[in-house]
């Protein structure tokens, strides 16, 4: 059964029901209008832009973009990106590509030209649909783009070198297409991060889509009376597959374009928001706003929130320990996962176990897990490996790339080159990323260990630690901190905070500078490390 079927049972129960909101406080407007099948709600200029559709309009609109598809010669199996914002034409597009039978390829909205091209060769992507905010980068590589491969713009004012969504779809018939979908059909390409190098292709068949909406259902009890705010965007698997939980419970969800602590509370109050998921970035932004004042719960009605969860990286305990100061009513849950596994929940803490806070839990719905040596001989219950899962939701494979694909799937096990360990209960610690694992003097040091622990610091707003070069030990512990806007703090300070770590553990080096993280809020070491680390001091010893 795939995930399209659920859209198509909400709209039939559930079909004058709001769907989605899709929520800009960053636009003002004066007047309320209906265009197509959509509707804008302006009351007055103090509000934000805000659109809204159905369940129906929603499965009619995904439904004229399959037939759409379907009658510009797209077929089963041919690929069709998007490179678009949060909006409330995505998801309707991306609905619209898998009834098709098509497969739907998200494209990073940080992309640049180069990064366009290469994930359009390596999907081998039939069709390009894109927003307004990328004209100028499609428009510079579109003779390159539009060799065999059909442009739809969306938006007004298309562009000479594209054709038109709006007109494409105008005319189109609103009823299901007539195309056969089996679960173990293709479904979907996402790409790799690019955390650790250029993107790798990830292709996901629609069992994997589907066990994903089933499992995020499932693991926050997402009911008809639930509304899930979605901030992160829908380009990523961890988006995209948390939303899936409102799809099939038929509740309604809110897309929401800003991460200023205040809209977001503002927006939880006005919407009557339950379920937010928050990057660690965000939280952390709320909690300092709420600690200097700027923000007062008292002014905002948020007693409907009753969830609070964190993924996409790891979660300093300190953080949610603070934050049940100010919501000490909130279940909380954090979710691990990757792209290969389709997204989060493949590990989960669980919303009864918040007294294992710092794990990132047990193994998700219809998952199993592992930890493995170099060798992949599981080791014993609490020591450190490499950890392995498998289930419904593991990737077909690495599209186009045989060689990585039999590097981490083996005998239907997914290797996802993070280290972790096992206690005593059964629950999963993530220690670090293989790569990012620090060797000096033999020692292995996990950055993560070393960076929840820094996160203690009252005075630390972010903290990432690398590996730089060292003559003698091979390599050294380096922290990168930022500190809190209004604050200021030494070396001397943070040396002695750290005394309560072993020596080895200690960094040996101090660079106060911002912390970069990508758009899922995972820290981007690879820059980092080509800053300050050990690429920047071995190209450094070169050039002398």
């Amino acid at each position: 059964m795939p995930v399209t079927d659920y859209l198509e049972r909400n709209a039939k129960l559930y079909g004058n029901e709001i769907a989605l909101v899709e929520l800009n406080p960053t636009i003002k407007e004066t007047k309320r209008i209906t265009w197509r099948e959509y509707e804008l709600i302006q009351p007055t200029t103090s509000e934000a832009y805000r659109r809204q559709i159905t369940w129906t309009v929603f499965d009619e609109k995904a439904n004229r973009v399959a037939n759409m598809l379907l009658e510009r010669g797209i077929k089963k199996g041919d690929k069709v990106a998007i490179l678009m914002f949060n909006c409330l034409e995505w998801l309707p597009i991306y609905f619209g590509i898998l009834k098709s039978g098509a497969i739907a390829v998200p494209f990073n909205f940080r992309f640049d030209t180069d990064e366009i091209k290469y994930c359009a060769e390596l999907a081998e992507v039939d069709v390009l649909i894109f927003g307004t905010e990328f004209i100028g980068r499609i428009e510079s590589i579109c003779e390159k783009l539009s060799k065999g491969r059909l442009l739809i713009f969306v938006g007004d004012n298309c562009p000479t070198f594209a054709e038109s969504y709006h007109a494409l779809v105008a005319d189109c018939s609103s009823k299901p297409p007539l195309v056969r979908i089996e679960d173990e059909d293709d479904a979907a390409i996402y790409f790799s991060s690019g955390t650790t190098g250029f993107p790798k292709a990830i292709l996901h068949n629609h069992e994997s889509l589907m066990q994903a909406a089933q499992m995020e259902q499932k693991h926050h009890e997402t009911g008809r009376d639930d509304v899930f705010l979605c901030i992160p965007p829908l380009y990523h698997t961890g988006a995209k597959f948390h939303w899936m939980g409102s799809l099939v419970a038929g509740s309604r969800a809110v897309l929401l374009k800003g991460t200023q602590p205040d809209v977001i509370l503002k927006t939880i109050s006005q919407e009557n928001c339950s379920i937010v998921w928050l990057l660690v970035p965000w939280a952390q932004e709320i909690l300092e706003a709420l600690d200097n004042g700027d923000l007062k719960l008292s002014d905002y009605n948020l007693s409907q929130w009753r969830l609070m969860h964190i993924g996409a990286q790891p979660v300093p305990p300190s953080l949610i320990k603070h934050w049940k100061k100010y919501f000490p009513d909130h279940k909380y849950d954090t979710n691990y996962g990757l792209s290969e596994s389709t997204g989060p929940g493949c590990v989960h803490l669980g919303m009864e176990n918040i007294h294992k806070v710092g794990a990132i839990g047990i193994p998700g719905y219809r998952w199993q897990c592992k930890i493995v040596d170099e060798n992949g001989n599981e080791v014993k219950q609490g020591g450190v490996g490499e950890l392995c899962v498998k289930g419904p939701g593991v990737m077909t494979c690495y599209y186009n790339d045989p060689k990585s694909t039999a590097e981490v799937l083996k005998d239907g096990w997914l290797f996802t080159g993070d280290m972790a360990m096992m206690d005593e209960d059964g629950f999963y610690f993530l220690v670090d990323r293989k790569k990012d694992v620090i060797i000096s003097g033999g020692e292995n040091i996990y950055p993560v260990q070393i960076e929840n622990f820094l996160a203690n610091h009252p005075k630390i707003k972010d903290v990432a630690v690398i590996g730089l070069a060292d003559k003698r030990l091979g390599e050294i512990t380096g922290a990168i901190i930022s500190i809190k806007d209004g604050m200021e703090c030494t070396e001397d300070e943070i040396n002695e905070f750290c005394m309560d770590l072993p020596r080895y553990k200690r960094p040996k080096k101090i660079i106060f500078a911002d912390v970069p993280r990508n758009a899922t809020g995972k820290i981007e070491k690879p820059a980092l490390r080509k800053k300050y680390g050990v690429e920047n001091l071995v190209a450094q010893e070169n050039m002398g």
